[in-house]
């Protein structure tokens, strides 16, 4: 690890030495983590605890030690390596323990909650949540589960009041979802030293550290800057070289602002090496639209939807699924079905955005406007939901309206895609 760390630095310090650099993602960066690439000793130690868990697990079928610890050491391979299998193979053995537990266990049932979580099952989460909270143990860790799940579910005022709650001067937990919080409310500034504080108090914990730095840089996407998410980024994968997550987000600096398409897929196609998970597909099918190749496009979407409409995945990608519906498929009946599905999990002005504009595409206008009306004008939304509404108000001939969403849309702008940033470029008005 070593070795590649200072090959990194080496190879960065050089390209910092030219001047008037356009681009801001080092190609010399991407070929020396590319070719000096390893597992991380915590992805290695991770998969030595699968196997002595799971050796235990066998000696000891339904044992609860055992399969706490084994099933959390799948989920952090999940993490690592998104493998859907991990996940619900976790779920299902932890849930049968629960099951078979003549006594409610705080502990499990905050586990069952993020595992429900995690599959966008948020109906579920909230039960394990609640009778987690009914326990009584540790009530502090049930208490940020339990804003989770009010800020998935769009219950924005009790999420606030959850938080109100737990405030603390010195927990990562909190300051992790106070940015969350602030972020959905527009207050990006605010939600980046949120962030910033959380990282500070990760203390030892590189996982921590790593979560906290990279959502970080994710802010300083939606806000428009790249180079300052760049940075975060590597100095994230400088901490571990095998942080997908901020390599990933480094090749869709690439893409989107860099416009090094060639470079992108690069990236994507390395990290497709490393992970199970779909979304690299998305990403290929960007670069795709980039170049204006729409038989690779259409490949990759349709490789893509093969894969999340599958049993496993569930709701997990219905937002994506609803986008490629409206705009590349054109098929706006499928979007509907996809978002009223959608809104029986989680009633929130972004998944009523999606609903509206989905009936809209539909021709089912005036469905679509009093959904509008009712659940999304003057609600918080981020950089797609913006996009989708500006549209709406543009084909519908409010000028206006059009105008005021494609200006917030465009702050948001590295959150879309190729063809929606240009399309955003010749719509706005400055």
């Amino acid at each position: 690890m070593k070795k590649f760390i200072y090959a990194i630095l080496f190879t960065a310090g050089l390209s910092s030495c030219s001047n008037n650099r356009k681009h801001i993602v080092e190609p010399l960066f991407i070929d020396s983590l590319i070719n000096h690439y390893s597992a991380s000793s915590t992805n290695k130690i991770n998969e030595q605890n699968i196997i002595f868990w799971n050796n235990k697990l066998i000696k000891a079928p339904g044992g609860i030690v055992e399969t706490r610890q084994y099933t959390a050491n799948l989920v952090a391979r999940f993490h690592l390596y998104a493998d859907i299998n991990d996940l619900l193979t976790a779920d299902s053995l932890l849930r049968n323990i629960e099951a078979q537990s003549k006594i409610k266990d705080a502990g499990i049932l905050r586990s069952l909650a993020g595992f429900a979580l995690l599959q966008h099952r948020f109906t579920v989460a909230d039960k394990y949540v609640q009778q987690a909270l009914a326990v009584g143990s540790e009530k502090f860790s049930s208490e940020l589960l339990n804003f989770d799940v009010a800020f998935e579910t769009g219950k924005i005022d009790l999420a606030k009041n959850i938080l109100e709650k737990v405030k603390s001067n010195n927990e990562y937990g909190y300051f992790f979802r106070l940015s969350k919080y602030e972020h959905l409310n527009g207050l990006l500034d605010s939600s980046i030293t949120s962030m910033k504080k959380a990282t500070e108090l990760s203390g030892t914990n590189i996982g921590l550290k790593q979560t906290a730095i990279s959502n970080t840089a994710d802010l300083y996407m939606h806000a428009a800057d790249p180079e300052s998410a760049n940075k975060l980024y590597m100095q994230s994968i400088r901490m571990d070289a095998s942080d997908l997550h901020s390599l990933t987000g480094i090749g869709w600096i690439a893409l989107v602002h860099d416009k090094k398409d060639s470079l992108a897929e690069k990236i994507f196609r390395f990290i497709q090496t490393k992970t199970k998970s779909p979304d690299l597909l998305l990403k290929l099918a960007m670069v795709a639209e980039q170049r204006g190749d729409s038989i690779m496009e259409k490949k990759y979407v349709d490789d893509f939807i093969s894969i999340v409409t599958g049993s496993a995945y569930g709701n997990m990608y219905n937002k994506y699924l609803i986008d490629l519906y409206c705009h590349f498929l054109n098929e706006p009946a499928k979007a509907v079905l996809i978002a009223e599905k959608e809104l029986l999990n989680r009633s929130t002005p972004q998944t009523y955005s999606w609903y509206a504009w989905s009936l809209f595409k539909n021709n089912q206008t005036k469905k679509a406007f009093e959904i509008y009306d009712t659940y999304v004008s003057g609600k918080p939304l981020e950089g797609l939901e913006l996009y989708y509404m500006g549209k709406m108000m543009q084909e519908s001939n409010k000028g206006y309206n059009a105008e005021q969403y494609f200006k917030s849309a465009y702050k948001n702008r590295y959150d879309l895609s190729p063809a929606k940033q240009k399309d955003l470029e010749t719509n706005r008005n400055d």
